[in-house]
């Protein structure tokens, strides 16, 4: 049965903050050592993101790369002043199953590091690159309880070719590691009939009609009660970016949609509730707080 509007859930708006050619797809044409080469277009895409949310009055979890956080420190100070809640997506923008354990704690401490060195605030969200954390990589989880992180929002329960876990519970829910509890809040996805659908933003709020992805989170706020996670990036609001990914897939996947990402946004902002990942899902795990040191 449906619930009553007014306990329909507030959403959860999400960007990940990193350039136009960190996305996974253009990796595969441009390596990291030519990124210092490549014209940068972050702070103006920032500032844009920023003037969006504004006008909708709406707070948004900020996941930072590294990276980025080094480079554009005012950007990301910009972010913290404007009073949204922020949150880790790795150093390099490397996938968390082609790294060792050893290797994604290492991109994990310098990532937190220069971010909290440019906002002044404890980061204790974190994001996977491209939802890395899969079937195969969930040791990672263990990993991110011993830095001293809290939160975590890189699961999506569905099937993909490059993530996923299928059968996941798609409410947020806490995992318990050996080291201790992480709140995990997945992306957004909604049950169509006998079908786990993304609807979480990003490349499926570019490439499908917009009354896609806002069927997918009526359904989950009115029919399951459920808050959706929504992601973007800023450079999807940017449709003068340099195109640099390789491949009738990889640009289909990257390039398509862009001019119209941001009236898209515009108007999920305007037909949803939203805010930061913090205030909708509180850390409530026994044992530590979000003020607790890190291990790491």
């Amino acid at each position: 049965m449906p619930t009553s509007p007014s306990i329909v859930p507030t959403n959860i708006l999400t960007v990940d903050v990193e350039e136009y050619f960190h996305a996974t797809e253009v990796q595969r044409s441009v390596t990291p050592d030519q990124w210092r080469g490549l014209p940068s277009r972050l702070d103006a895409q920032v500032a844009r993101t920023l003037d969006l949310l504004d006008r909708h009055r709406v707070k948004a979890t900020f996941f930072i790369l590294g990276w980025a956080a080094e480079r554009h420190p005012k950007a990301i100070q910009e972010i913290a002043s404007r009073g949204h809640h922020l949150g880790c997506h790795s150093y390099a923008h490397q996938l968390v199953y082609d790294l060792t354990p050893a290797a994604f704690r290492d991109d994990t401490v310098r990532a937190r590091a220069a971010i909290e060195d440019a906002c002044g605030q404890a980061v204790r969200a974190y994001r996977a690159p491209s939802y890395s954390i899969t079937a195969r990589s969930t040791w990672a989880l263990e990993i991110l309880v011993e830095c001293g992180f809290t939160h975590d929002s890189s699961i999506y329960p569905i099937l993909h070719d490059r993530y996923g876990i299928p059968g996941f519970g798609r409410a947020a829910q806490t995992i318990h590691t050996p080291a201790g509890p992480i709140h995990e809040v997945p992306i957004a996805a909604a049950r169509i009939l006998n079908c786990v659908c993304p609807v979480g933003g990003g490349g499926y709020l570019r490439l499908l009609p917009y009354a896609y992805t806002a069927a997918g989170i009526r359904r989950m706020n009115a029919v399951e009660s459920l808050p959706a996670c929504i992601y973007f990036h800023p450079w999807e609001i940017d449709p003068e970016i340099p195109r640099l990914g390789a491949g009738r897939i990889s640009r289909l996947r990257t390039y398509s949609g862009l001019a119209g990402m941001e009236a898209k946004l515009s108007r999920l902002m305007t037909e949803f509730r939203f805010d930061t990942l913090d205030a909708i899902h509180p850390w409530a795990g026994a044992g530590m707080s979000c003020t607790e040191p890190a291990r790491c």
